[in-house]
């Protein structure tokens, strides 16, 4: 069985789990559909704590991010597939999704990029986000929308873009200034309260 084979034969594997066990259709469909939102909302919460450590990990996930993008662009113009529901038959499609290029997946990409970048900078956490990152991979399979070569791929490259972001960020003392000079300003428009004018 060659690579191409393997591809479909696991994509069928776990998209018709969604004809045999339904009850669990609705969490994946959140998973795929919804769970950026999620994300998005914890990244805005990280972001206002305040906290230095905290927007570094926003600011590292970001530029991971955006590598990661940048490259997933390179891989989708060396190979290209439509969605599995575009070209296979009897796919379990459980939402509604535009036939375009889905290698890599936009979604593994984000997850890995946010996730992986997460769990360097909280260790303690790390399982959950990386789990985050792989249910959301595995719910784009689940609800037939990306191939699981399409989210090999796109966590592979955040993985590795995770990495280089978090190494390079914590050591360029141009992200510091910036930050500081963005917390200065942030001060003045949200001053947090004098706690030793309380006592």
């Amino acid at each position: 069985m060659d690579s191409f084979e393997m591809n479909i034969d696991l994509f069928r594997k776990i998209n018709d789990l969604g004809k045999e066990y339904t009850y669990l259709n609705n969490f994946f469909i959140f998973m795929a559909e919804y769970m950026v939102f999620v994300l998005t909302f914890i990244t805005l919460i990280f972001c206002f704590t305040r906290r230095e450590k905290n927007r570094m990990m926003i600011i590292s996930a970001t530029i991971s991010f955006i590598l990661a993008e940048m490259m997933g662009e390179i891989a989708g113009k060396l190979h290209s597939n439509n969605q599995p529901f575009a070209e296979l038959s009897n796919v379990n499609k459980l939402i509604e999704k535009a036939v375009d290029n889905s290698f890599p997946s936009d979604h593994s990409i984000l997850f890995f990029a946010y996730c992986m970048t997460f769990s360097i900078y909280q260790k303690r956490w790390r399982y959950i986000w990386i789990m985050l990152a792989l249910f959301v991979s595995i719910s784009r399979i689940w609800v037939g929308v990306h191939y699981p070569a399409d989210v090999m791929v796109g966590a592979i490259i955040s993985i590795f873009s995770a990495f280089i972001a978090s190494f390079i960020v914590s050591r360029l003392n141009v992200i510091r200034k910036l930050l500081w000079l963005y917390e200065k300003v942030e001060q003045q428009i949200l001053p947090t309260r004098d706690k030793s004018r309380e006592l």
